[in-house]
């Protein structure tokens, strides 16, 4: 039985398997130059951009629809909470009792302050710790998990959002509000003006706000519209020809904005029975997300693989951990909404 009438599990699905592969690039040793979709777009765009793009765009358009449906903000929290904390909790939990078994250094551990750090600066949100000191020290990257940075900026476009909440009686409002925003990033992101994209507060940078957060307004943005009901198929044909002639012209950074959120939710809303199909075994894409990144780092450690074989092996089993996480984790957490 089809439990969602549209195919987004299966593209966030496939936006996680992206960020594994671009990921295996960077800590094999392999210069990020040489990632695939980096060499087919000449450095405009990598498979771990377009997969944050399409996280990001997804989670605008239906965390302003969560938004506008609750009754009170605190709900709404309490939703946004559950959904990010219980997966993030546990993989920490589990990574600080694999971390003896990969501590290479005469320091007892016991003493050694980043291992006590590591779990209440990353739950927190907002004091991202890569890594631990003694672990993975002589591979290319030392972070445990360096794919945790992105969830301050997710929540932080949650805690944004809510400014609509308060005009939520006046529609136009709302949508001329949400469209000069993202105009306004749009902006700033392409001039860098007064070197917005350098500006940091509590380690959220400006440049990943304006590209990220980009990609949440214009989400929240098609979400104001009656998007459902628009001809998705004419457009992703539109967009995806428009995108393909802007990285020929070597203009994808100035468009991307606007043009692939447009194909990637109307992708997401085309009825493909497969695609949709893919909810039955329920939403592992953040499990495999925030699972892949020390997967690969042990097997960095352990073994000595080539490229293909590691990416492989990365999937396989960031796959399996990412269903785990759903069906053990974050599937009981959300029945607590």
């Amino acid at each position: 039985m089809v439990r969602h009438k549209n195919n987004f599990d299966f593209l966030r699905f496939l936006f996680a398997i992206f960020v594994i592969i671009t990921h295996s690039f960077a800590l094999s040793g392999i210069s990020d130059k040489k990632e695939w979709l980096v060499a087919f777009t000449h450095h405009q765009t990598s498979f771990s951009a377009i997969g944050l793009s399409g996280f990001f765009t997804i989670s605008g358009y239906f965390i302003y629809v969560s938004l506008m449906r609750s009754p009170n903000l605190k709900i709404y929290f309490k939703k946004r909470l559950l959904r990010i904390i219980p997966g993030l909790l546990v993989v920490l939990l589990i990574t600080l009792c694999i971390i003896p078994l990969l501590y290479t250094v005469s320091e007892p551990l016991l003493t050694n302050t980043s291992y006590f750090t590591y779990l209440p600066r990353n739950i927190s949100l907002y004091g991202f710790q890569g890594p631990i000191d003694g672990v993975f020290e002589k591979l290319p990257y030392h972070s445990i998990n360096g794919s945790l940075w992105t969830i301050q900026y997710e929540f932080s476009l949650y805690v944004a959002l809510i400014m609509l909440y308060f005009i939520k009686p006046f529609k136009n409002l709302q949508l001329w509000c949400t469209i000069s925003l993202l105009v306004v990033m749009i902006v700033l992101y392409r001039t860098n003006f007064y070197n917005v994209h350098n500006s940091q507060v509590f380690q959220i940078l400006g440049v990943h706000v304006l590209n990220l957060g980009g990609f949440f307004v214009a989400g929240a943005v098609l979400a104001q519209f009656e998007f459902k009901k628009w001809n998705h198929l004419r457009i992703v044909a539109i967009t995806a020809a428009l995108i393909l002639i802007a990285f020929y012209l070597g203009i994808y950074n100035d468009v991307k904005h606007v043009l692939f959120p447009l194909c990637i939710m109307s992708l997401g809303f085309i009825p493909i029975k497969f695609m949709q199909r893919f909810s039955n075994y329920g939403d592992g894409s953040y499990g495999i997300y925030i699972y892949a990144f020390p997967i690969q780092q042990i097997l960095i450690y352990n073994f000595n693989l080539d490229l293909v074989e590691f990416i492989i092996y990365s999937i396989i089993l960031s796959i399996i951990m990412g269903y785990i996480s759903w069906h053990l984790v974050e599937k009981r957490a959300l029945r607590l909404k």
